[in-house]
């Protein structure tokens, strides 16, 4: 049974490692997917050429308000409106916070946090002209619980989930659903420049043992935008294996 037949998707982030992940799930389940990506043009290319017809990418800056803006009005302009909206791109740029630049926590917040605001604030009007859609915003087990090194990471992350629950209520009564996921420790390309001891003791305290995968953060992304989580809005859901 596909899940999101032919529902227009708009993925951010799709070149990473979750993104991909997400995208082709979608691809898989019937949708449309209309992917973003920042820099990564050769993954982009890749993943369009593997999936063909199902999806478009576009290189855009979503920290910016007017690009966001305009990219929102392109897809509708091309398929008359937008289902689901994952907003999942997002970045690092870890250091103390005796260290830490003013640059470095700008682009953390930027990224991660002025994106979901500015997708959310334009993709709400022709989901509020149908009157249904689903908006899942990619937040962190970091957001719920801190970590030491992660101060502008953890502020973007946790202020993903107070915005979650905020357009939940706001947006409920015109049965427009919106939720975060809250990854624990993910084996993805990012993660993997983290040294082996740390990568071990984030494992060391998983109670499955295991590091998560991208594929489980789709399935769980999956289930958000159908109708099979038609009932849930302004949720957290926590994949972590347990961790917290």
């Amino acid at each position: 049974m596909k899940l999101l037949n032919e529902k227009i998707a708009l993925v951010t982030g799709g070149s990473g490692d979750i993104g991909k992940s997400i995208v082709r799930t979608f691809v898989q389940h019937g949708a449309n997917v209309i992917f973003t990506f920042f820099s990564s043009i050769k993954e982009a290319n890749k993943l369009v050429s593997e999936l063909k017809n199902s999806v478009e990418a576009y290189q855009t800056d979503l920290s910016n308000f007017d690009s966001s803006k305009n990219l929102v009005e392109k897809i509708v302009k091309k398929y008359g409106t937008i289902d689901i909206l994952v907003n999942n791109a997002g970045v690092i740029k870890d250091n103390f916070l005796l260290k830490i630049s003013k640059d470095d926590w700008d682009y953390v917040i930027k990224t991660n946090l002025y994106s979901v605001f500015n997708l959310t604030k334009y993709v709400i009007f022709p989901m509020i002209r149908q009157k249904k859609g689903s908006i899942i915003n990619m937040s962190s087990v970091i957001g719920l619980t801190g970590n030491i090194g992660q101060s502008n990471y953890a502020a973007s992350k946790s202020g993903i989930i107070g915005f979650t629950k905020s357009i939940a209520r706001e947006l409920g009564k015109k049965n427009i659903r919106c939720n975060a996921i809250a990854p624990g420790y993910i084996t993805t390309k990012m993660n993997s420049r983290l040294p082996s001891k740390i990568k071990n003791n984030w494992i060391k305290n998983i109670p499955l043992k295991r590091a998560g995968t991208p594929q489980n953060i789709a399935n769980c992304t999956l289930f958000l935008a159908s109708d099979l989580s038609d009932y849930i809005t302004g949720s957290v859901l926590n994949v972590n294996g347990g961790l917290i």
